[in-house]
């Protein structure tokens, strides 16, 4: 009989941990899982979904008053109640967060709320409500997330000033909104908040916005910020600011020099950094590799029974990321002989339109490629549905055909997206999506049309 408490204590109930805590049970692991605020973690309650609710309300207030192309008249002024909408919002990371509890509990897991601090290999102090508990188990997964990083000058303590979380959960527009950092989660909470009604103006120090994609996904973006009325200060640096009345004066250098710009709240999205402090690291010398936590192909660390996932283990910082690093997790403790082996983790970003990433870009591809683009103005059903902006590339290896990466820019990016990493993972061929029938007509005919034009193939454009 084994003389620790449990099998395996995950800690943090985030995207990473709460799936790992899942399989574990269903593997027959005894488990327990703490965490110190509520089940689903960032994602769920103040991330991901909140953030998607939140988009798709801009987006359908702006659906409805483009009706007007297709025929259909909406009487009266269309307008947004910040108030009905957080109500819904937070219904549905509600009604998310008791079903993760059910699950949790179907399937056998322990749920202990607290603070959970490393003190030694195969221990963990839990601080709770009711006092400490001291707990042993064979194998630890430690899945604490990420935090915002906050920059000089801007601290996310004063009130005007708005991390990710408190930005979702505002109770009225703003009138004008400043977005320090032109990266996904900047403009996805830009363009919402653009599309709500607020004025928005991107302060973004380097001197492409969304860097890191595909040079034509950055143009199309920026191209519909500017219809938006989004302003985007590129290469500019934000400085500090200051009160002004109920709002607030942000400073700015750019290259024509220094600017003020009077706001009512301050947006920092500079990125995130994973949460390796206050959980027992350094007592336990747990090796690090810059800001994460140092892990083999199985998410082990350095220390006998510890494991580290989703954030914490590396790039990319993305949840589904750290799901399937959960799951996997749970696989290795229950002893399947399973490890890190991903040809691909897709990429997101919900902004108007969506982009959709897996894979290689075109402008990463190391070797002779054949790249074929589809755009989304020749695709039936997107006339029919009046979202034509955007475009299907495929990138492929020149010699032998396969598939290395797929790029959409436009509507519905975000489903399309998981075909493409699924062909990717396959390891298909240019050829395997040319044949492959698509129904018609929908958006998915673009991406067999793309990789028809990197053969030379296409039929609905001309074959350059």
């Amino acid at each position: 009989m084994s003389s620790y408490d449990y099998q395996a204590i995950v800690i943090g109930a985030g995207p990473g941990g709460y799936p790992a805590a899942i399989r574990l049970g269903q593997l027959g692991i005894k488990t327990l899982i703490v965490e110190k605020g509520e089940l689903g973690g960032v994602c769920l309650n103040v991330g991901c979904i909140p953030s998607k609710a939140l988009i798709t309300a801009g987006r359908r207030l702006h659906e409805v008053r483009e009706a007007d192309k297709m025929g259909i008249v909406v009487g009266g002024t269309a307008a947004v109640d910040m108030g009905a909408l957080q109500a819904w919002k937070g219904s549905v990371v509600q009604r998310l967060t008791r079903g993760v509890g059910t699950l949790l509990q179907g399937n056998g897991v322990e749920v202990l709320r607290g603070e959970a601090v490393l003190t030694a290999p195969h221990t963990v102090q839990v601080r709770t409500a009711e006092g400490e508990r001291t707990l042993t188990a064979e194998h630890v997964v430690l899945a604490t997330g990420s935090s915002p990083i906050q920059i000089p000058g801007f601290s996310f303590d004063d009130a005007p000033i708005l991390d990710s979380t408190k930005a979702l959960a505002l109770d009225q527009v703003p009138g004008h909104l400043v977005v320090i950092g032109g990266g996904y989660i900047g403009l996805e909470l830009g363009t919402a908040y653009a599309a709500l009604g607020a004025k928005v103006t991107v302060v973004e120090a380097t001197d492409q916005l969304l860097p890191g994609f595909d040079p034509e996904v950055v143009k199309l973006i920026a191209r519909n910020l500017k219809k938006a009325k989004v302003r985007a200060l590129l290469s500019t640096k934000a400085l500090g600011w200051e009160p002004d009345g109920d709002g607030v004066i942000v400073r700015v250098e750019g290259a024509k020099g220094e600017e003020r710009i009077a706001a009512d709240k301050v947006l920092v999205t500079v990125g995130r950094r994973p949460n390796t402090r206050g959980v027992g690291l350094e007592a336990l010398e747990v090796a690090l590799d810059g800001p994460f936590v140092k892990v083999d192909a199985q998410r082990r660390t350095n220390v006998e029974g510890l494991f580290a996932i989703g954030d914490l283990a590396g790039q990319p910082m993305l949840a589904h990321k750290a799901t399937h690093e959960g799951e996997m997790v749970a696989e290795i403790i229950a002893g399947h002989q399973v490890s890190w082996d991903v040809r691909s983790v897709p990429a997101v970003v919900f902004t108007n339109p969506e982009v959709g990433v897996a894979g290689i870009q075109e402008h990463q591809a190391q070797g002779p490629v054949k790249v074929g683009r589809f755009p989304y103005a020749a695709i039936g059903r997107a006339l029919t549905t009046n979202e034509t902006d955007g475009f299907i590339k495929t990138v492929a290896d020149a010699e032998t055909g396969e598939l290395l990466g797929v790029t959409i820019a436009g509507a519905h990016a975000s489903d399309l997206i998981s075909e493409a990493a699924l062909a990717i993972e396959m390891h298909a061929e240019l050829k395997d999506l040319s044949l492959t029938i698509h129904p018609h007509p929908t958006l998915g005919e673009g991406l067999m049309e793309s990789a028809k034009a990197a053969l030379g193939e296409a039929i609905h454009i001309l074959n350059g």
